[in-house]
């Protein structure tokens, strides 16, 4: 038959019909995160991707980094992550396996290094606790370099070892069998 209903009662009804379902919010919310990949040029593969990160700050609220840490980051002049930060970062901090590829020049370096401190948590006299290998000197200074300059303030020690001799002098005649 035929329903009749006032246009208030109607209009609650379309509005009751046109509820979000939690698929279409999820779909959404991936087609947003899609859109800002695709901005920013970041192609990824794989599954069950963290999203990626817009600013800093979200790594202090997300992922409770270090407070020092964000200071110093905030202090060396970074103000917004660059494209390799804001993907690789939340996936290293998701303890994910990482394979990435960028320019020289945009970000790498800091991308390893913030999930590497943060996983640390906090220094303890254990000895060596990350071991980063670099094809280069040059590289392994930048990346030492880099890091001094993350870790201030932390505690943390940071070594740079290029050659065992040195290293033997440094940490003692032992140190190879130690570590």
């Amino acid at each position: 038959g035929i329903r009749w209903m006032s246009s208030l009662e109607a209009k609650i009804e379309d509005a009751s019909v046109k509820k979000p379902t939690a698929e279409r919010l999820e779909r959404l919310r991936k087609e947003k995160i899609n859109r800002f990949r695709n901005q920013h040029k970041i192609n990824v593969q794989g599954t069950d991707l963290p999203d990626p990160i817009a600013t800093f700050e979200q790594l202090q609220r997300e992922y409770k980094v270090h407070p020092k840490i964000m200071e110093n980051i905030q202090a060396a002049g970074f103000q917004v992550p660059t494209p390799i930060q804001m993907q690789a970062i939340p996936v290293m901090l998701h303890g994910r396996e990482l394979l990435a590829s960028a320019p020289t020049g945009s970000g790498k370096t800091l991308a390893f290094c913030i999930p590497l401190l943060t996983h640390l948590k906090q220094p303890q006299n254990k000895g060596f606790r990350a071991l980063i290998i670099s094809p280069t000197r040059e590289l392994a200074s930048q990346t030492h370099r880099e890091l001094v300059k993350l870790a201030e303030g932390t505690g943390f020690r940071i070594h740079m070892i290029h050659k065992a001799a040195e290293a033997a002098k440094k940490f003692g005649p032992k140190s190879s069998k130690k570590f």
